[in-house]
């Protein structure tokens, strides 16, 4: 009887220990899911940041190289242009060009699209101002005419505007 008591007691104590092992286990791996569960929300939550700031500096300076081509002309209508106007003009190109190629980085082809576009018009208004200010247009080219596609970036700004806010989860409402 007393090798049953024993076997019995080693029994007990092995179970005893047996199961604060396995409920050490399982809060361990609770534990790490609870962890990698985190670190996916934070990712997610640092993706978004990072994209809101990208779009946010997108907007702001595709915005304003817009206007800077618009006032390039006006000064090229009113007075002629000054070294400033050309200093202005080329700083907003270039704060453009830094964003556009943050966000060919960053952003979905959903945005990128968009994006894109107005870059492609950015780009092609700035050498139709540079070449009537050099009085070199190409066939076409008139104040006019220019002034016409400046103003149609708008339309595409608020096209890439939107599918930014899209893609941010931003309702247009």
């Amino acid at each position: 009887m007393e090798i049953g008591a024993m076997v019995i007691a080693v029994v007990g104590v092995a179970g005893t220990l047996g199961g604060a092992l396995l409920t050490q286990r399982g809060a361990e791996r609770a534990k790490r899911r609870e962890i990698e569960l985190v670190r996916a929300h934070e990712e997610v939550r640092e993706n978004l940041a990072l994209r809101r700031a990208c779009y946010t500096a997108l907007n702001r300076d595709s915005r304003q190289f817009t206007t800077a081509l618009n006032r390039h002309l006006h000064a090229m209508r009113e007075r002629g242009i000054e070294d400033a106007d050309r200093e202005a003009l080329d700083a907003a190109k270039a704060a453009h060009r830094d964003t556009y190629s943050e966000a060919q980085m960053i952003a979905p082809d959903s945005v990128l699209g968009p994006a894109t576009a107005v870059n492609h018009a950015l780009n092609l208004v700035y050498g139709q101002v540079k070449r009537l200010e050099r009085d070199a247009p190409e066939e076409g080219e008139t104040m006019e005419t220019v002034s016409r596609a400046q103003q149609a970036i708008w339309d595409l700004l608020r096209e890439m505007r939107a599918a930014m806010r899209a893609d941010l989860g931003v309702s247009s409402g």
